[in-house]
Formats: structure tokens, C-alpha cells, sequence
């Protein structure tokens, strides 16, 4: 079977190795895939050193609706086109040259959290579990049928970082376990109910800015949503800008605090607390300014 695969990330590593795993009668003709952003930290692994390790021809336009890549794609006469985790919408002409259907692993559990970035979606919205959906590609984002999905559970606590984790590992059983089935053309179907779910966008810098008037859930949800190594929630003091980098929600820390402390950051019992909206504090174990991590006196000092 000659296989193309648009991936990047983890989730574009490890379903990759999946296909390598299968061995004999799985041909990867082609792998498409992104060139790194320099804006962006790079935390996660890459599928263009791996297609460098094993052999196998990669490409990385900056735009997968071209003429050249359909010419090259239709030219390769494709079994099967995947997609893991590439960020680029593939257009319906190019989905069309895959002779027995094109691919999607999406990481939530569809119809819910369609779109960008759904495991920080998931996170941000307090939600309890998500997963990976493989899914038939169609025109529409992620609307086709559901060939195969893996619940992770989202614990208190967890962030988005420890979220996508649990997710990799999903997409990696979910793959492993329908492949035979989608090779030998059995290929189960879902319904992919879209009435029933939800669809989100990207998220900008500006998205992650705390309001400290809001509950101090939301506000945790927020911190635990972009947590790094993404770009963090961030708030603004004295003309600084500060991001959270780790953060706990106490359930009993207010015994110390003044009816009339004022929301946001403050430094109570030498510990740095974001005060929030219904009087609840998140504990602050790392907060940074300038990449540099700030100290409750040198908080202190600031604020006054």
C-alpha cells in the first residue's frame, strides 16, 4: 500500500513510527511536513529528523494547495493519505488522489473541540476527559466519519503540556489498533454528529491575559490551558508584565488574607498569590519576568 503522510509534531512522530512498525505491505512514498518557526519554541520532536534517520523523502512547502505538490501527490498515485497533527487544511483535490480514503488524527474526542488547538480548548473549559479521533478528511474540518477513538482522562491538576502526553500516547493506540482493518479495506465508520459538538479557533497571545475578576477556577483553567512550555498566562503589575509558570489551586489558603487586599498578584506570608475574583488565591510557585524568575521580596519591592 504507498502511503502519503502530512504530519509534524509529536503526534506526527509517533503515528509515523506506527506506519514504519507495520513493516512489509506499508509503502510511505512521500512525507509532508513544516518547517520549524523560529518565533516558536520547538519542545516537541520532529518528523523531518526521522524521515532523515530512516530514509524516507520528505518535503516541506510552505503551503499544501499548490499545483506543484497535487501534480506531485497524483503522480505518486497514493493508496491511503494520512494526516497527524499537520497544521495546514488539505485541499479536496488533493484528498481525492488517495485511491481508498484520506485520514485525520485530531486530538479530541470528535464532535467536540473541532478546529485549532484542542486539547488547550479542552483544558481552558474544565473538561474531565478528551482523546485522539481518527477521522475520514472531508472538506469540512474535522466532520468526517469516525473510524477509531481513545479517551484520556484530564486530572485537576493537569496542563495542557501533561494533557498532550496522554494524548500522543492515544493517537499511537488508536492508529495501531484500526490499521489492519483500514489496510485490508474494512474500514469502520462513525457518525461524526457536528449538531453535538463544538468548534474552536486558534488562540492569540492576547487570549491568555488573567482577569482577576473572573472565579479562581476560570483563572486556573487558564494557567493550566497555556502553561508553559506554551507562552503562559500573563498579567500585568506596576507597568511589568508578569507569566505564571507554575501554579496550584488552594482550597485553603485564606485564612491570611484582608477582606480588602486587592485582586491579582500579592505576596502573603512570603508566598506570591494571584487574589481572584470570589476571594479564592491561586498559589504562584514560579512567576517570571523578562525570562527571569521573580522572588516574593523582589515582588514585594515591586508592588510597593
Amino acid at each position: 500500500m504507498k502511503i502519503i503522510v502530512f504530519a509534524y509534531h509529536n503526534v506526527g512522530v509517533r503515528c509515523l513510527k506506527v506506519l514504519l512498525a507495520r513493516g512489509v505491505g506499508v509503502d510511505i512514498a512521500l512525507v509532508v511536513t513544516h518547517e520549524d518557526n523560529p518565533q516558536e519554541a520547538i519542545w516537541f520532536e520532529s518528523v523531518s529528523e526521522l524521515c532523515r534517520q530512516r530514509g524516507i523523502p520528505f518535503i516541506a512547502p510552505a503551503d499544501p494547495a499548490t499545483p506543484e505538490l497535487l501534480a506531485k501527490v497524483a503522480a505518486t498515485q497514493p493508496d491511503f493519505i494520512f494526516s497527524f497533527y499537520y497544521r495546514h487544511m488539505l485541499p479536496i483535490t488533493l484528498l481525492a488522489q488517495a485511491k481508498h480514503g484520506a485520514f485525520n488524527m485530531h486530538g479530541s474526542l470528535l464532535p467536540k473541540y473541532r478546529g485549532r488547538v484542542p486539547i488547550n480548548w479542552a483544558v481552558l473549559h474544565g473538561e474531565t476527559e478528551t482523546g485522539a479521533t481518527l477521522h475520514k478528511m472531508v472538506e469540512k474540518p474535522d466532520a468526517g466519519a469516525i473510524v477509531a477513538q481513545t479517551a484520556v482522562p484530564i486530572l485537576p491538576d493537569d496542563t495542557a503540556y501533561e494533557v498532550f502526553g496522554k494524548v500522543v500516547v492515544a493517537a499511537e493506540q488508536t492508529l495501531c489498533a484500526v490499521l489492519p482493518a483500514i489496510l485490508a479495506g474494512k474500514i469502520p465508520e462513525l457518525p461524526n454528529d457536528l449538531s453535538q459538538g463544538s468548534y474552536f479557533g486558534g488562540r492569540k497571545p492576547a487570549d491568555s491575559k488573567i482577569d482577576w475578576n473572573q472565579p479562581a477556577q476560570l483563572i486556573y483553567n487558564l494557567f493550566r490551558a497555556v502553561a508553559p512550555p506554551y507562552p503562559g498566562a500573563w498579567t500585568v503589575s506596576k507597568d511589568r508584565v508578569f507569566i505564571i509558570g507554575k501554579a496550584y489551586l488552594s482550597n485553603n489558603f485564606t485564612e491570611n488574607l484582608s477582606a480588602n487586599l486587592p485582586q491579582g498578584l500579592a505576596v502573603v506570608n512570603n508566598r506570591i498569590v494571584g487574589v481572584c475574583g470570589d476571594g479564592r488565591v491561586l498559589l504562584i510557585n514560579e512567576l517570571l519576568t523578562d525570562g527571569k524568575t521573580v522572588t516574593p521580596e523582589t515582588l514585594r519591592n515591586i508592588l510597593l
